[in-house]
């Protein structure tokens, strides 16, 4: 398993990365000490990724959204009550 020290795994940090997606462990050393080692995700951790947009579709956001209370807001603003 490759060991680098912390300034070059600054330094190529993509590179780095892209080698640990691919099964290529390493481990990161600060002052020749061993301190972390960087691992792939399981197929199981990826899986999370695929959470963002999962509703797309099934639920909508009303046209006027960003405007929603906006009276009642300016009021409490003002310091006037309803």
């Amino acid at each position: 398993m490759q060991t680098v020290n912390i300034h070059e795994a600054k330094t190529n940090l993509s590179r780095l990365v892209e080698e640990a997606a691919q099964g290529n462990s390493f481990i990161i050393a600060k002052a020749g000490k061993p301190m972390v080692k960087v691992l792939p995700l399981s197929a199981e951790e990826r899986k999370g990724a695929e959470k963002l947009g999962f509703m797309a579709g099934e639920i909508s956001t009303p046209d006027n959204f960003d405007s929603l209370g906006a009276l009642e807001i300016m009021r409490l603003f003002e310091g006037k009550s309803a």
